[in-house]
């Protein structure tokens, strides 16, 4: 069986490989190092540096392709208010492009992960069955994405499902980028003395997922033969935490009295983001298996073994006006 991951040098798409290489399983796939890094990539993946937006290349190297799993995005929902090119292009175009090539060449499913980040402002805890309503272009090109599968799929007799993982963490998420992974950049900052950032009042709500407890459900919407043209949150929906809280937590965790510094909202932030996982219990056999306070602490652990990163301003903001967080305009990270 062969696997093909878009997205394979990031975070979400270098753990699924790594699962799947121990099944031994013909893993492959492109990423285009920007937000991705070659250490992550297992050394029998066959690696593609390739952009998903190149049509061309990607109808190149998915030939003989079972299945794809299209991890890759531009994943960082805040920035995309101020660089919405870059990011529809990536999420949207790229994603097309991706869905493309693999209905070309005749692979048998395609599964696509989307964001939370489709829901937007509606009362949690998000359902599947809610009609989404996105706030921001990253969770409106992610919707766009889906639709797109969708049809494309359906039209030509392709195989599909929609995962929807929400605040994944673990080892291996990329902790030297200023725009998202809120674990990962606390972390960072106090190895470092530095004082952590909190957005708003701290008070905004989250539950996070550790990346094992994706990985598994990941697999049965790819490989599942019964399961199939389905939209699933994946994510636990308790162990709810608050910004402020995961301040304290990380400050008790990491021995550190470096006090908070508190900015000015990011435009467009929803407040309390949490999913339902009652469907992911009932198809997929969701549960948690790796809580809050260990998936914390294993980020924890491999931040240190690697060592605290300067952070890396990857993106360009397009839209630069008074709007732009102050942290970003003048890189305070």
């Amino acid at each position: 069986m062969h696997i093909f991951i878009t997205g394979i040098a990031g975070f979400l798409g270098s753990n699924l490989a790594d699962y799947y290489i121990k099944k031994n399983y013909k893993v492959s796939g492109c990423d285009n190092l920007i937000g991705g890094s070659l250490e992550n990539i297992h050394k029998k993946v066959k690696f593609y540096k390739a952009d998903i937006e190149d049509f061309n290349k990607l109808n190149q190297i998915l030939k003989n392709v079972d299945i794809v799993c299209h991890a890759a995005a531009y994943a960082h929902e805040g920035l995309s208010n101020f660089s919405p090119f870059s990011f529809s292009k990536n999420n949207m175009v790229g994603s097309v492009s991706v869905f493309t090539a693999a209905i070309n060449n005749n692979v048998k499913r395609i599964v696509f992960c989307s964001s939370m980040a489709r829901y937007g402002n509606l009362k949690p805890p998000f359902k599947e069955t809610d009609t989404p309503k996105p706030v921001d272009p990253y969770g409106i090109s992610k919707l766009a994405a889906e639709k797109m599968l969708i049809n494309l799929c359906e039209t030509n007799n392709v195989e599909y499902n929609i995962a929807v993982p929400h605040n994944i963490i673990g080892p291996k998420q990329k902790y030297d980028d200023p725009f998202r992974n809120v674990v990962s950049i606390m972390t960072n900052l106090i190895l470092q003395k530095r004082n952590p950032i909190i957005y708003g009042d701290g008070n905004q709500k989250r539950s996070f997922s550790d990346i094992d407890d994706c990985i598994y459900c990941l697999d049965k919407l790819l490989f599942n033969k019964k399961i199939k043209k389905q939209v699933i949150n994946i994510g636990p929906d308790d162990n709810f935490i608050s910004i402020n809280e995961l301040y304290e937590m990380l400050s008790n965790k990491l021995q550190s009295n470096l006090s908070a510094n508190y900015y000015k909202d990011r435009p467009n932030e929803v407040k309390y983001a949490y999913c339902s996982s009652n469907k992911a219990k009932k198809l997929l056999g969701y549960k948690t298996t790796v809580n809050t306070d260990e998936s914390i602490q294993k980020v924890i652990d491999y931040i240190k073994l690697k060592g605290p990163k300067k952070f890396l301003y990857n993106y360009d903001i397009e839209i630069n006006n008074k709007l732009v967080p102050e942290t970003w305009k003048k890189k305070i990270f």
